[in-house]
């Protein structure tokens, strides 16, 4: 289907080039200018993928006819985008879990035996998984997790308390945090993956706690605020094995 487009401008008087276009039916913007062929500059460039085309424009261009008020419309991404960014990213994975069961940890074996009370035997169990995250860790990035814990802790809590033994054996660090701190610290009641504190998957379940959707969250200002969280969350929260001892304790 063709674009329909229109000229915004451009600021380079009467060769017209470069210029801004805008896509009036999906409000994408199109810049085009002398392309970047230096190697050494090209080798500079973060994420640029096949096919991109790195461009020269003058800061006044898009300052002139770039977009001045945006709405923003979420950008909602496949399950198999959400996957693939466990394996592009290139130094942090951070995760917070805020939520009481989850849907899917009670349709596996290993759920089943803990709520018989059984020892779980996580060996051999998500092969797959377990590779690809040890494979990820041996490259250098790393992976952590702040669980939040109700008191007392709901059955899948205590459930991901037992799981975050597999998380750590290939390589995870998984911490705690109890829900009244994470409260009283004003930490969102959502879940979500910070990658290299540039970007955010913010995931979506629906009333039966099944996920429903990932929403791709790009904008610096937007991934700032899931950093500060990161930071507060870390700060308090203590390590899985000393969380348990304390529960332990509490209990007795």
């Amino acid at each position: 289907m063709t674009r329909r487009l229109r000229f915004n401008g451009t600021g380079s008087g009467v060769n017209g080039c470069p210029s801004v276009h805008e896509d009036l039916d999906t409000g994408e913007f199109i810049v085009h200018g002398p392309a970047l062929t230096d190697p050494d500059d090209i080798a500079q460039l973060r994420h640029l993928n096949e096919g991109e085309v790195p461009i020269v424009v003058p800061r006044e261009l898009l300052v002139d006819f770039g977009p001045k008020e945006v709405v923003r419309v979420p950008h909602i991404i496949g399950l198999d985008e959400f996957d693939r960014l466990f394996t592009q990213f290139e130094h942090t994975a951070w995760r917070l879990e805020t939520r009481r069961r989850y849907a899917s940890d009670e349709l596996t074996d290993t759920y089943v035996q803990f709520m018989r009370g059984e020892p779980v035997d996580w060996e051999g169990v998500d092969t797959e998984w377990c590779a690809e995250r040890r494979e990820q860790v041996a490259l250098g990035k790393r992976f952590e997790r702040v669980r939040v814990v109700d008191d007392p802790p709901t059955a899948g809590q205590l459930y991901l308390l037992d799981n975050a033994r597999r998380n750590s054996f290939v390589g995870e660090k998984i911490l705690n945090l109890w829900r009244a701190d994470a409260d009283r610290l004003g930490l969102p009641t959502e879940d979500f993956w910070l990658f290299d504190s540039r970007l955010v998957a913010r995931l979506d379940f629906d009333d039966a706690d099944n996920l429903a959707g990932v929403e791709l969250i790009t904008e610096p200002a937007a991934v700032l605020r899931y950093a500060m969280v990161r930071d507060a969350a870390l700060h308090h929260a203590v390590p899985y094995e000393e969380f348990a001892a304390r529960l332990t304790a509490k209990e007795d």
